[in-house]
């Protein structure tokens, strides 16, 4: 059996691999990230999905609802880890699915694939505790580096993690980020990451480090410059799945259900069969009785 095989048998029972494994698979993974481009096109159909945070149990709900790899294709949105029990299972099982079909499956890159900011909400302390060390966290960092920033299906649907940013006005510009490195503070690509949708007339600056709002407006002369039907966007928590704004020209994803074990909210995929037919497909959190909830007492990473 070839060992890629089996990693995915271990990582589909919530369990991590060993360090040396680990370490394999994440230098597998960034040598095929390498050959991925900024805006990394994607085919219909897919299936297009929000935030996980570690939600491992939840994750396999997902695949249940949205449907197995590889008769499915994938775009995850980014922010895989962070806040939930099992982050370094969950960007594992991600690990090993890209490994085995790389064209089937497009990690973008979340704020949260930050080293910086998985200090702050549990993956390191997590890699920490689970393999009394810091090099699974550091063999992670190398592969968040190297996650691309955007994908666009059939040319005319874009997927980033957060949304858009005044800097950038075409798609061509996104494909011009220098990618591989930490999340800059400022600029295009921590915009990209970081910025939300809102009812404004123009950009407005976040209180704090969130990025920007960005206005319809905005929203409305990107997808016109860029011949968009679209932009999908995670980021945000909705508590219905996903919501429409801007005329139906922006959705956003959410895929962590009964987000941070209480927000009591639904988790969505959307599955786009071709750029004009698509499926919201729901999903509820999975019982307590059919997941794993750690003994341990330290406290889950929460809002």
């Amino acid at each position: 059996m070839h060992s890629v095989d089996k990693w995915i048998e271990i990582a589909k029972e919530c369990k991590y691999l060993p360090e040396n494994d680990l370490k394999r698979l994440c230098d597998m993974v960034c040598e095929l990230l390498l050959e991925e481009s900024n805006v990394q096109p994607v085919s219909t159909p897919v299936t297009v999905c929000g935030d996980i945070h570690g939600q491992f149990y939840d994750l396999m709900e997902l695949f249940r609802t949205g449907g197995q790899m590889p008769d499915t294709n994938y775009i995850f949105m980014g922010d895989f880890v962070d806040r939930g029990y099992y982050s370094l299972e969950t960007f594992t099982l991600l690990l090993t699915l890209k490994a085995k079909w790389p064209d089937k499956i497009v990690l973008l890159r979340g704020n949260h694939e930050s080293r910086q900011i998985t200090q702050i909400y549990g993956f390191y302390d997590e890699c920490q505790t689970k393999y009394g060390n810091a090099n699974a966290w550091r063999y992670c960092c190398k592969v968040f580096d190297l996650l691309t920033v955007a994908a666009i299906i059939d040319e005319c649907i874009l997927c980033v993690h957060g949304g858009l940013s005044p800097d950038l006005k075409t798609i061509d510009q996104i494909r011009t980020i220098e990618r591989a490195q930490e999340i800059p503070h400022k600029g295009a690509f921590c915009d990209i990451l970081y910025s939300n949708p809102e009812e404004v007339d123009t950009w407005a600056e976040f209180p704090g480090e969130d990025g920007f709002w960005g206005a319809p407006k905005v929203v409305f002369q990107f997808v016109h410059i860029n011949g968009l039907k679209l932009i999908c966007r995670a980021h945000q928590l909705v508590h219905e799945g996903f919501k429409y704004m801007f005329d139906e020209k922006l959705v956003t994803i959410w895929s962590a259900p009964n987000y941070c074990y209480r927000c009591g909210n639904i988790a969505t995929v959307i599955d786009f069969k071709d750029a004009d037919n698509r499926e919201a497909k729901l999903f509820k959190a999975v019982p307590d009785n059919e997941r794993v909830i750690p003994s341990r007492t330290t406290t889950p990473y929460f809002l």
